[in-house]
């Protein structure tokens, strides 16, 4: 170890040495006569130096406690000389110049690509193809730690103004949505998205899906439309969705595998209960319902039903779908199909796809009341697919009240379908 005179008395030479101490602790003397306490020591397997400062500003004791100190630090599996610290600085520089200069539209999009598997495809792709639209022309290329509320606010108001008031709180709450996982990234510290909630327009009152509830008159409808010109597949989708009172995306979508108990031919005499398993991810459910067995929606099927789908069979019974477009048999039939039927043959504004529910509600409700029949109430919020208040006994009881909902069902048809016509006879046109 070296003395305090030893570090005093080295002199200058041509060539710089060193005067060793301990601990790898050295004295560097310069070609100019600099003294200077230094420290080597190996980290991750690389040799590296320490510099403690100049003699006598440092003191061999004090260069001597800050070898102690580095030593300390290499028994932490820490490297004295600050590089990881100063690369772990150097990587907190650079993402905060990331978060700053990141746009919306890219923050956006990772949101949506993490949130997508929670989701229904359907919303989904409802969801980016909103933000697409209305969003990112005008923030979509701003860096999203620069936006405010007044910027979205203005977007927002675009919408706004061109009557869409539903779908412009939807898109607040998307925005806010992307800016909850920008600030948990560290990309963003505030949500200016959340302030303007309460300075969007309030929503219109929501307005009845038109429909006729009496049956007579609900059955012009029918007879208006099986006597134009459409396809057979719309004229018999129609019939199928007033005798079912399902959701008109049910009707479209529906392939021949879900339904049960159905004597195609017509040839063979009972019992059948012929049954529509309409599978829970067809249903209008939230995402973890979605692939629960439990939640399929179960549709008895009358025999005026039963007629509707063994005429189809004939024109459609080779694909999948009961009811494909007219260009692409792998498409199901156009959502606007039935209700342009509806409207080209008079009944614009008074009768809708959807109003069929109404129809069969009001009707068969009205019935229940009359004949003090207060329990088919319940089953006929059941037969829409309608969540019951007790949720847990409906999921353990997917076939509740089935019998007397095919009853039901059998009256509903018989009221509706009062001196029409078969359902062969509507197959007129080509086949496919």
């Amino acid at each position: 170890m070296l003395t305090d005179a030893q570090v005093r008395k080295a002199e200058k030479k041509d060539r710089p040495y060193k005067l060793a101490d301990s601990g790898g602790l050295y004295l560097h003397v310069a070609p100019t006569g600099r003294r200077t306490w230094r420290m080597k020591f190996q980290f991750e397997g690389k040799e590296k130096l320490l510099t403690f400062g100049p003699y006598p500003e440092v003191s061999i004791s004090a260069a001597r406690a800050k070898r102690d100190e580095a030593r300390q630090q290499l028994r932490d599996r820490n490297d004295p000389s600050g590089a990881r610290k100063r690369a772990q600085e150097a990587k907190e520089a650079e993402r905060r110049a990331i978060a700053e200069q990141a746009t919306f539209e890219s923050v956006a999009r990772t949101w949506h690509a993490l949130q997508a598997p929670r989701w229904a495809p359907v919303h989904a792709n409802d969801v980016i193809t909103s933000l697409v639209r209305d969003v990112f022309p005008d923030i979509g290329g701003k860096p999203i730690r620069s936006l405010d509320t007044p910027t979205i606010l203005a977007t927002l108001r675009k919408v706004e103004d061109r009557g869409s008031i539903e779908t412009a709180k939807r898109l607040r709450q998307r925005i806010s949505g992307v800016f909850a996982y920008a600030i948990s990234e560290g990309i963003a510290t505030a949500d200016p998205a959340a302030v303007a909630v309460k300075a969007l327009k309030p929503l219109p009152k929501a307005k009845k899906q038109p429909s006729i509830t009496d049956p007579a008159e609900a059955r012009e409808v029918l007879i208006a439309a099986e006597a134009s010109g459409a396809s057979p597949v719309t004229k018999l989708a129609s019939r199928l969705l007033a005798l079912t009172a399902v959701r008109p995306a049910v009707v479209r979508g529906v392939s021949w595998d879900e339904f049960e108990g159905i004597d195609w031919t017509g040839e063979v005499y009972g019992p059948f209960l012929p049954l529509w398993r309409v599978p829970s991810s067809r249903m209008k459910l939230v995402l973890d319902k979605k692939d629960e067995q439990n939640f399929d929606h179960l549709v008895p099927l009358p025999w005026q039903a039963v007629d509707v789908l063994r005429a189809v069979r004939r024109l459609t019974g080779r694909g999948k779908l009961v009811f494909p477009g007219q260009r692409h048999a792998h498409r199901p039939l156009s959502e606007n199909a039935i209700g342009y039927l509806y409207n080209r043959v008079g009944f614009h504004g008074r009768h809708v796809p959807h109003g069929w529910r109404a129809s069969f509600s009001t009707t068969m409700k009205a019935r229940a009341r009359k004949q003090k029949r207060f329990e088919d109430l319940e089953t006929i919020e059941l037969m829409l697919a309608h969540e019951p208040e007790n949720k847990v006994a409906a999921a353990y009881d997917r076939h509740q009240h089935m019998e007397r909902r095919r009853e039901l069902a059998q009256e509903w048809a018989d009221l509706l379908m009062e001196g029409m016509v078969p359902a062969n006879d509507l197959l007129e046109g080509p086949r496919r």
